[in-house]
Parts: C-alpha cells; sequence; structure tokens
C-alpha cells in the first residue's frame, strides 16, 4: 500500500529537475512502560523531468531532530580533593535527539558552506550563540554536550548508511533510543550533487506517550499535589507488600 502511495505521489508532483517523493515506515511512535526503543524507515523516490546526469553521481543525506530545548553545561575541576563545577556555558538551542544518515561520508558528500546554510551536521544543528567571558573555549562544552548524547544513542552520524539505487530509490533506517523526548521529529531529505544541495523535502514524526505514561505525565505536570500523594500512597503499599512477603517466607 505504501508503494502505491509513493508511485501515485511520484506521478503526480509538481514538475522539477529532480524532486524527493518520500516515504515513512510510520509516522507516530508510542511511548509505553514496554517501550525500549523504535527504528524508522525512510525511503522514498526521485522524480526527474529530464535524464539523469552523467557527470555527477546523487547522494542522499537525511535527517532525524527532535525537540530543540536550551542545556546548561558544566565542566568539572578538582579543586581542594574534591570534583566541583567551575565554569558554565548556555546552549541556546540542542535537539534532544539527532541523526544524520548520508550515503556516502558526509564530509566528502556535502560542502561546509551547504552544511552551514542547512545545519546538517550535529554541531551545525546546535545552536549556541555566545559565552561568559570567563570562558575561552567554549566549543569544547557543544564537543562535551555531543559526545555524551552520542554515547547514550541520542547523537548518530551514520556515514555509508543510505543505500541509492540507479540514482532512483534510496532508504535508510534510523533506531531511537528509549529515552526519548516527546514532540515532533523533523525529518529532512536532502538530494546533493557536487557537494550542493539540489533539492530538500521535510516531514515530521509524532512521539508521545500513551496510555498509562501519559495519564502519570499529565496528573504529574496538572495536578502535582495529587501526584504526590498518589506516588506516596503507591511507596507505602508497595513496603507493607514487601515487608508481608519476607513475613510469610521467614514464618
Amino acid at each position: 500500500m505504501r508503494v502505491l502511495l509513493l508511485i501515485l505521489a511520484l506521478l503526480s508532483a509538481p514538475a522539477a529537475a529532480e524532486e524527493v517523493v518520500l516515504g515513512l515506515s510510520r509516522d507516530e511512535v508510542a511511548i509505553t512502560t514496554r517501550f525500549d526503543g523504535s527504528e524508522i524507515l525512510i525511503f522514498g523516490a526521485i522524480k526527474r523531468e529530464e535524464p539523469i546526469p552523467a557527470d555527477s553521481e546523487l547522494d542522499v543525506i537525511i535527517t532525524l531532530a527532535g525537540p530543540s530545548q536550551p542545556i546548561t553545561v558544566r565542566r568539572k575541576a578538582r579543586r581542594f580533593g574534591i570534583w566541583i563545577n567551575t565554569d558554565a556555558v548556555e546552549v541556546d538551542a540542542a535537539p534532544s535527539f539527532y541523526a544524520v544518515a548520508a550515503s556516502g561520508v558526509l564530509t566528502e558528500v556535502l560542502k561546509d558552506v551547504e552544511d552551514l546554510r542547512y545545519r546538517v551536521s550535529i554541531n551545525r544543528a546546535i545552536r549556541s550563540v555566545g559565552a561568559p567571558e570567563t570562558v575561552t573555549d567554549s566549543e569544547s562544552f557543544t564537543e562535551a554536550l555531543i559526545r555524551i548524547r552520542r554515547d547514550s544513542g541520542l547523537y548518530q552520524r551514520l556515514d555509508d548508511h543510505v543505500v541509492v539505487d540507479q540514482q532512483t530509490l534510496f532508504r535508510t533506517s534510523v533506531t531511537m533510543p528509549a529515552n526519548l523526548t516527546e514532540g515532533a521529529y523533523a525529518t529532512r531529505i536532502f538530494l546533493v550533487r557536487d557537494g550542493v544541495v539540489v533539492s530538500e523535502k521535510s516531514t515530521k514524526i509524532d512521539v508521545r506517550k500513551v496510555g498509562l505514561e501519559r495519564w502519570l505525565f499529565s496528573l504529574s505536570r496538572q495536578q502535582p499535589l495529587i501526584y504526590g500523594l498518589l506516588s506516596i500512597a503507591i511507596a507505602i503499599a508497595a513496603g507493607w507488600g514487601a515487608s508481608a512477603v519476607f513475613r510469610y517466607i521467614r514464618a
């Protein structure tokens, strides 16, 4: 069914030299108690009004970005035998999740000026305008943020991860970890020739808590007193239940 819709969209799309027709294996991700991550398949085709250019190879770059949020990055240093926070830099906007997949090595298939224009790479997706005068190496704070989130699977650079068939069909997959932030995840697809973006397409994937997780989340935000009392009651009940079990075992 999705392939049929993709073909119909390909036939009905407006005329352009090269244009992306996009498909997704799913357009929403539900976070439940058993959610341990998800894999999104992104695929599509290229509509053309002219023959495939013979003098250059087509590359495809796909990005998937979670909601951006400000974050404070702190640096620790050892003082008098203990570790304490010394400097801090406020990053104006950093995506909670970011994956960039390319049909080749990203730095080889995309020119730096195009990266600057479209903010494709992980570094360019993070916006950090300024830093305190006492901090002379603010770039290291951004690098630390990227390193931490890359280690937890939240930031991913996937070179040679997009498969392009006959310069017409493309596909890739992105693994999303369990610790996702709710919100709209922007998906962008870039067609690139000779390092220059020739076409761009975007859509969104909705990531939401559902069921009990949604109810508890809403309760904690809208009725914090009731949420707190409920948490205490559950803790007391759990403690009493565990105590009863141990007494029964020891009897």
